[in-house]
C-alpha cells in the first residue's frame, strides 16, 4: 500500500498566477520508505510539502496520505502526519521540556507515553531540557524539532530541508536518526538541496522549477547517465572552460569542486579531448575518466 500518493498537483502564486511553483506532480511513496525531494531552492518542495501536510490548497490535482485526501480529509492527516518545516518554528522562549510538552498536548498524549519513539534522539538533548529553545545550537534545534514532530508518534513524517545549515556532524547524526526511525515502520518523506544526501534515500525525486525530473532509486539514476565523462584539472580553470564548451566533440562541461567535469558526445571522442588537453594546456592539466553521481545526472537532465 502507498503511504502517499500525488496526482498531477498544480501549485501557482501571484494576482494572475505567473509563477508556477508545482507543474503537474505526480508520485507516489511505498509504506515504509524514505523518499527523498531533490532540488535547488526554489525548485517547489516546500509547496509541495504544505499541500500534503494540508498547510496549503494545490490549484488543482489529488494528493492522498495514509489514505486520506489531503482537502476532504485534513483533519485526520494532521493527527497521523509529523511536519518538521525548513525554518525553526517552535517557541524560542519555551525551554526543551516545556516545547515538547506543548506538541505533546495538542495531540492529546504525553512524553512518557512515546518516549520510545523519540528516546534515541531526545536523549542529546535531555541534558539540557531547562533550556530556551532559542539559545539552542542549530543540531539541538534540529533534534528538538524532530522530536516534536515524533511526539504524537506519526504514520508519515515530512521533513522539508532538515539539514540546511547545520555542521556537516549533525548531518550525518540526523540521517542515522531517520534510519532508525524508518526501521520502525514510519513513512519518511524528506526534501533537501544537497545532493549526496540523494544516496541515503530509498528513492529520490529529482525536481527543478516545479517540474519531476527524475524519479528512480540512487543507483538507478546514476546508471541511467550513459555518455563518457572526464574530469580534468588545469593552472587555468575559466579559460579551459570556457574552452572546452567551444569545441564539437563536448555535449557538456561545468564546474565540479576541483575539477571540471567534461560530458562527452561520444566514448570515441576521448582522442580529441586528450589531443585537446595536450594542445591547450602543456604539462599543466591533469585528466582521468570521472564517475557519474547524482549531481552529474541533474545537471544533465536540467539540460534536457
Amino acid at each position: 500500500m502507498n503511504a502517499v500518493i500525488v496526482e498531477n498537483i498544480i501549485k501557482t502564486y501571484g494576482k494572475k498566477k505567473e509563477v508556477t511553483a508545482l507543474n503537474d506532480i505526480s508520485f507516489d511513496v511505498s509504506q515504509g520508505e524514505l523518499f527523498g525531494i531533490i532540488g535547488p531552492d526554489g525548485a517547489g518542495k516546500t509547496s509541495l510539502f504544505r499541500i500534503l501536510t494540508t498547510l496549503l490548497l494545490a490549484d488543482s490535482g489529488k494528493a492522498m496520505v495514509d489514505g486520506y485526501d489531503v482537502v476532504k480529509d485534513y483533519k485526520a492527516i494532521r493527527k497521523r502526519v509529523g511536519y518538521m518545516p525548513g525554518r525553526f518554528s517552535l517557541y524560542p522562549d519555551l525551554s526543551v521540556e516545556e516545547n515538547l510538552n506543548f506538541f505533546a498536548t495538542i495531540f492529546n498524549t504525553s512524553i512518557k507515553e512515546n518516549y520510545d519513539l523519540i528516546k534515541h534522539i531526545y536523549v542529546q538533548i535531555e541534558p539540557f531540557k531547562d533550556r530556551k529553545a532559542g539559545k539552542l545550537s542549530g543540531g539541538m534545534k534540529q533534534k528538538l524539532a524532530l522530536s516534536c514532530a515524533l511526539i504524537h508518534r506519526p504514520s508519515v513524517l515530512f521533513l522539508d530541508e532538515p539539514t540546511t545549515g547545520v555542521d556537516a556532524v549533525s548531518r550525518k547524526e540526523f540521517w542515522e536518526m531517520l534510519k532508525t526511525l524508518k526501521e520502525q515502520g514510519i513513512t519518511i518523506l524528506v526534501s533537501t538541496p544537497y545532493m549526496d544526501e540523494a544516496g541515503l534515500c530509498d528513492r529520490v525525486a529529482l525536481i527543478q522549477n516545479g517540474k519531476i525530473l527524475s524519479i528512480n532509486t540512487p543507483r538507478g539514476i546514476v546508471d541511467s547517465f550513459s555518455k563518457p565523462l572526464w574530469a580534468v584539472k588545469s593552472s587555468r580553470m575559466l579559460p579551459l572552460l570556457k574552452e572546452l564548451l567551444q569545441e564539437d566533440f563536448v555535449e557538456d562541461a561545468y564546474p565540479f569542486g576541483e575539477f571540471h567535469h567534461v560530458v562527452m558526445k561520444d566514448q570515441s571522442d576521448e582522442p580529441l579531448l586528450r589531443q585537446f588537453i595536450e594542445d591547450h594546456n602543456n604539462d599543466s592539466a591533469v585528466l582521468q575518466a570521472a564517475r557519474p553521481d547524482i549531481e552529474d545526472c541533474f545537471i544533465a537532465l536540467m539540460k534536457n
